[in-house]
């Protein structure tokens, strides 16, 4: 494997390439016209534009970025996660034409690809289920008589996709026809299938995760858990690693159980298996995610393993080398996602430039991130700018410096999610490791995240403007837009996949 292409954009995209450089493998990024300075497309060796802006047009256009491995000689794909990182028929299009995709097959996507399949599954091997239907919904009356059977409150959930989309808590009876038509009509619009499905809602739980690496010569392991509990919209803000309360019984049973699942499905590859842990510690099985997650970074600071460098040997063909008996917790992490949103104002994504763009630094503090002062947030993207991590040989360590870097991390021109991470570091409830997925509900106040200090950023922020409008002219210049022109300054040669 000598030249991969990634097959998206941003910080991930940075991430993996990093990780395959120090491999001594080339990269191929691929950019829309939105993206055409973006720090990915400058940090490959090659870097192909394969559309217009919307994603329709670009990152998730399969045959265009089929093409641009062909163009480039791209050995296999990297697909991140997002995008195309989950599509069976993108795994397959990439098999036909002889191109490695790192991570699992088209039939493991599908397998868990699908909530009701991902259960069929994983019951052949025991996996603690919650209470609820096997199948699809298919008749209304019937589902009446399968809720009240299970029991209200019930959670009404999309059979595909995910981040909350199709889902519906129905505390009683009453209105149970209302919100499944609604769930059916949310599911179908967002993922082109209405399969929805019903489950006992268990009230605020704890949302658990296991990473799993998997080789094609049947070794599966597992790199303990993250805590993913902190969500907004039924979509994850702040992680961390180990789970805060754990017990080590617990922990070893639900590791147990994610490689179960994996097995469950002849998964190869980096995967997170995803639980649901009530008050008791009963924990049930919620689904699979079958790429590389956000938050693998967590996992990495406290394990010392890189997931990507795993991925890309094992899509070489190499078997695992770690054992599970020799993997350690060394320490603890956090992580922020810095999300271009505005916390006070139901965390509505916002659009702007980036006026000051300064990034933290020191001990145990790493930043994911693609964009520097002068860059613009894209009205077409997924609204996460970087994702903030703090490492400490303790818990309390670590949110420590989860709380410095915050500090020192400053962002003017666009609202972002930085005081919201300020006001869950320096919560009771947070800090003593007793929260749930019901924490924002529970605790948060719009008005915490106010800045005191909002008159002086906005003096700051128009002193400033000036200078780092010349340096964004600057870089224009060095990377001019037309092809005609001169090229960038880099190590990269510029391709072009045509509409």
């Amino acid at each position: 494997m000598k030249k991969i292409l990634i097959a998206n954009r941003g910080e991930i995209a940075v991430r993996i390439m990093r990780s395959a450089h120090e491999m001594n493998i080339a990269t191929v990024a691929v950019f829309s016209e939105a993206d055409r300075l973006s720090a990915h497309v400058l940090y490959a060796n090659e870097a192909v534009c394969i559309g217009e802006s919307p994603s329709n047009l670009s990152y998730l256009n399969i045959e265009k970025i089929i093409r641009a491995c062909k163009a480039t000689n791209a050995d296999a794909v990297h697909p991140g996660y997002g995008f195309l990182s989950e599509n069976p028929l993108f795994a397959e299009a990439l098999e036909k034409e002889g191109i490695k995709l790192i991570g699992p097959s088209p039939e493991a996507m599908r397998i868990m690809g699908n909530k009701l399949s991902a259960k069929e599954a994983a019951l052949d091997y025991q996996i603690p289920m919650i209470k609820g239907t096997k199948s699809a919904i298919n008749n209304i009356e019937q589902a009446k008589l399968q809720a009240e059977e299970i029991g209200f409150p019930i959670l009404i959930k999309a059979a595909a996709g995910g981040g909350g989309k199709g889902m519906r808590a129905v505390k009683s009876k009453e209105n149970f026809e209302e919100e499944l038509k609604l769930a059916i009509s949310e599911a179908k619009s967002a993922f082109g299938d209405d399969s929805v499905f019903l489950e006992s809602y268990i009230i605020s739980p704890k949302h658990i995760e296991i990473q799993i690496l998997a080789d094609e010569y049947g070794n599966i392991i597992h790199l303990f858990e993250r805590e993913c509990s902190i969500q907004r919209r039924h979509q994850k803000v702040v992680e961390e690693a180990p789970s805060p309360i754990l017990p080590e019984k617990i922990r070893q049973a639900m590791g147990k159980s994610a490689i179960d699942v994996a097995r469950s499905c002849n998964y190869i590859g980096a995967g997170t298996v995803e639980f649901i842990l009530d008050e008791n510690f009963n924990f049930y099985f919620l689904e699979m995610n079958t790429r590389l997650q956000v938050e693998h970074p967590i996992t990495e600071m406290i394990t010392g393993v890189d997931i990507v460098k795993e991925q890309i040997k094992i899509a070489q063909g190499k078997a695992l080398t770690l054992k599970q008996e020799e993997l350690k917790i060394n320490g603890h992490a956090i992580e922020l996602r810095i999300y271009a949103e505005d916390p006070a104002n139901n965390f509505l994504p916002d659009m702007g430039t980036l006026q000051t763009y300064k990034l933290p630094e020191g001990p145990g503090i790493r930043v994911d991130n693609a964009y520097a002062a002068g860059m613009e947030i894209s009205v077409y993207y997924d609204p996460m700018i970087a994702k903030l991590v703090a490492w400490g040989s303790s818990r309390e360590e670590a949110i420590r410096r989860m709380d410095r870097a915050i500090d020192e991390y400053e962002i003017t021109g666009i609202q972002s999610t930085l005081a919201f991470g300020k006001f869950v570091m320096n919560h009771p409830v947070f800090k003593e490791g007793k929260y749930n997925t019901g924490f924002v509900e529970s605790y948060f106040n719009n008005a915490t995240v106010v800045s005191e200090n909002e008159e002086e950023a906005k003096i700051a922020a128009l002193l400033m403007n000036h200078l780092f409008s010349e340096k964004r002219n600057s870089i224009n210049n060095k990377v001019n837009l037309t092809e005609e022109t001169q090229q960038p300054s880099t190590n990269w040669k510029r391709n072009r996949i045509n509409n």
